[in-house]
């Protein structure tokens, strides 16, 4: 394999990660602390057990940090699912293959009358996703949709299955400026146990497909765990290093990290890991200080309160008025959603709440951003 992140991956994969963070003791957080540029080994330190005693400090930091960078604007966004027909076995997934849920995937026209119901909310950033079936949520089709929905929104971003890199560039072209793509976990071994059928079963293919997307000259990559599948600690560090490799190789492109959290859904799964809200604190406020300039998402799988609280803590992307069900935006009753979601606002109803807490919706995503910011 070609120099990649595999390779960064691999320096670290067999650590005893979990041993060193639980060597680090008080006065390493704090000597942690006091830095301005943190190392791969000081972003393990603030992770550690020994760092939750000092989430308060971290916060503060992370505040000014987030503010110094993107001042007080959130961008907003909601998902678009245009198809949930999906190859794959992974078992902690509605859409997975064996489950009994009704298959479907809008056409072009259902995909513009979505558009239309979203728009009219005042969003410009659209996230689309699509199972893993690339016979029938071909990359064609995708494209096709981007093409609909770029009358509509500034910024289209895309959540589906990895892609060769000519396939991002043929994305790109037909419109997508983003790419979301989480590893889900990175464990490699216990990977290949949750995707036990289907093209998803590529560890290292998934792994790269951010580094292929920054090659092909997207805008915007995010990447993430699902976190909960396997020891917060290790997916959470493996997250920000992957975040890190790629801002320093691809400083034109503009990197974000998600930290969702494993919801309820069709099949029952339950994780590996439980993870609690002082942990998720403790993971973002970790990754402000490791990486300043990171983008970080946050998405409706949390509760209204506790999104609410996260605000001063180093978000910087919001989804509202979030359905996880293909079609959900016209039709609130139109099959099985992804996942369960937690809070349930609407974009008017997100935007109330930012205004009260002294933040400034950003519809327009990077655009508006970079003039509100300056």
């Amino acid at each position: 394999m070609t120099m990649s992140f595999y390779t960064t991956y691999a320096m670290w994969r067999d650590a005893d990660l979990v041993g060193r963070m639980q060597s680090v003791t008080n006065s390493d957080v704090r000597r942690t602390l006091s830095k301005r540029t943190l190392t791969a080994d000081d972003f393990l330190c603030l992770l550690s057990p020994a760092a939750e005693a000092h989430l308060e400090a971290m916060a503060r930091k992370a505040h000014g940090l987030t503010i110094a960078q993107f001042g007080r604007t959130m961008v907003l966004y909601t998902p678009l699912y245009l198809s949930n027909y999906c190859t794959n076995g992974c078992l902690y997934c509605s859409f997975n293959h064996k489950n009994r849920i009704d298959r479907r995937q809008l056409s072009l026209a259902e995909v513009e009358d979505e558009a239309r119901a979203i728009s009219a909310s005042g969003l410009k950033h659209i996230l689309i996703l699509t199972g893993d079936a690339p016979s029938i949520a071909s990359v064609d089709y995708i494209a096709d949709c981007c093409q609909v929905l770029d009358r509509y929104f500034t910024a289209i971003g895309i959540e589906i299955y990895a892609l060769t890199e000519d396939e991002y560039k043929r994305l790109i072209a037909a419109g997508a400026d983003s790419l979301t793509l989480y590893q889900e976990t990175y464990n490699e071994r216990l990977y290949a146990e949750l995707h036990p059928k289907g093209p998803k079963r590529d560890y290292g293919f998934r792994l790269d497909a951010p580094e292929r997307a920054c090659r092909a000259a997207m805008r915007a990559v995010n990447v993430g765990a699902l976190l909960g599948l396997d020891d917060w600690h290790r997916d959470a560090f493996f997250t920000g290093l992957h975040a890190h490799y790629l801002q320093d190789r691809y400083p034109e492109t503009e990197i974000s990290a998600s930290l969702p959290r494993i919801r309820p859904h069709v099949g029952g799964f339950q994780p590996g890991c439980v993870v609690e809200d002082r942990h998720l604190v403790q993971i973002m406020t970790a990754m402000r200080l490791f990486m300043p300039r990171l983008g970080i998402a946050i998405s409706t799988r949390e509760s209204a309160g506790f999104r609410d609280r996260l605000l001063p803590l180093g978000v910087t992307r919001m989804s509202a008025g979030s359905c996880t069900a293909v079609g959900g935006h016209i039709d609130e009753d139109n099959g099985t959603g992804q996942f369960e979601i937690s809070d349930e606002r609407s974009v008017p109803e997100m935007v109330a709440m930012l205004q009260q807490a002294g933040w400034q919706p950003v519809y327009k995503d990077w655009q508006s951003l970079g003039r509100l910011v300056s």
